[in-house]
């Protein structure tokens, strides 16, 4: 098999990647952690029958939704970025780079527009002294978001389904000029 040579449009050292992907995988465990502490709080809340500890568990929540989960996502999808655009890996070369992408930019907005207000609804009920609203609220985010990151860090090892219509055009050109050499 043929190796391609880097694009030498691809600035990264080998230095500056190996941080990178420390920092994207730090980032990325980060996230799938919170999500299961966020998952562990909503299951408390949800399944508890006592009304101190819904709302010491929705408070929780709100906590990392609101300090901890934005910043760790933009950080992961940052750094995921800078690591397709500064390698050979490409943002759109291969399928699994790809589905990360947009699974990371999908769970990242729906943090912002639906995991985030779903537990400050809930906080806001508990706090004025009500039930918790809807059980869903509290875990249906995590639980889906749990699903995804699960999902992006299995295709980042096993690395699947190959090259996207773009990445094979790219290689083409590559393998001639190493066939040729």
């Amino acid at each position: 098999m043929f190796r391609v040579k880097p694009n030498p449009s691809q600035k990264l050292s080998r230095p500056a990647r190996r941080a990178v992907l420390v920092v994207h995988v730090i980032a990325s465990a980060s996230w799938l952690g919170l999500t299961l502490g966020l998952l562990a709080l909503g299951t408390t809340a949800a399944t508890t029958g006592s009304a101190v500890t819904v709302e010491a568990s929705v408070r929780a929540m709100r906590l990392f939704a609101d300090w901890l989960l934005l910043p760790v996502a933009f950080l992961t999808l940052l750094s995921g970025l800078v690591l397709s655009l500064g390698t050979p890996w490409g943002l759109a070369r291969h399928r699994w780079v790809y589905t990360k992408f947009w699974l990371t930019l999908a769970t990242t907005t729906a943090t912002v527009f639906a995991l985030r207000p779903g537990v400050n609804s809930a906080v806001t009920a508990v706090a004025a002294g009500g039930a918790l609203p809807d059980a869903g609220d509290v875990l249906f985010g995590p639980v889906v978001s749990l699903s995804a990151y699960v999902f992006m860090t299995v295709i980042s090892v096993l690395k699947p389904w190959g090259l996207t219509r773009r990445g094979r055009r790219l290689r083409a050109p590559a393998r001639r000029t190493l066939q040729d050499a």
